[in-house]
């Protein structure tokens, strides 16, 4: 569906499945696309945000029930919340650099589960490659089954 791929990594959809989230890790961006669920295509891509030099590498993203857009920054020990409209509303600085992905889970799926990386890293941080949660983050979304 997409060609000029470098690293694929966050993909989440909006609450109600109309728009998917894209994350392409070296550009540095947070597309949406509008998402025909019907058809299972999409298009109209254009960029919800940005990741400004410095800040680490856009890496895996989840959506809230708000809409809101969670991103792990590879080399930028933190998980950001972007709005629908790519406003940056939140940062949850983490103790260790290499975040990697993030996910709702617990009792009313509040609790933001992070995971980090601890490879290449010269001097790890001893919760590097750890799962961190943070408690009361936010609202998720139940994630349907995995079909195959």
């Amino acid at each position: 569906m997409l060609d000029d791929v470098t690293v694929s990594n966050g993909t989440g959809w909006s609450p109600d499945g109309r728009l998917m989230y894209y994350i392409d890790s070296p550009t540095r961006r947070i597309d949406v696309f509008d998402h025909d669920g019907d058809e299972g295509r999409i298009g109209g891509r254009r960029t919800l945000a940005r990741i400004e030099d410095g800040a680490g590498f856009p890496d895996g993203l989840t959506v809230d029930a708000d809409g809101c857009v969670w991103v792990a920054l590879w080399d930028g020990a933190a998980v950001r919340r972007y709005t629908p409209d790519g406003r940056l509303d939140r940062v949850v600085g983490l103790p260790t650099r290499r975040v990697t992905a993030c996910a709702f889970g617990g009792a009313g799926l509040t609790d933001l589960y992070v995971t980090t990386a601890r490879t290449g890293l010269a001097a790890p941080h001893p919760l590097a490659g750890s799962v961190l949660v943070v408690p009361d983050a936010g609202r998720g979304l139940p994630q349907p089954a995995f079909a195959g």
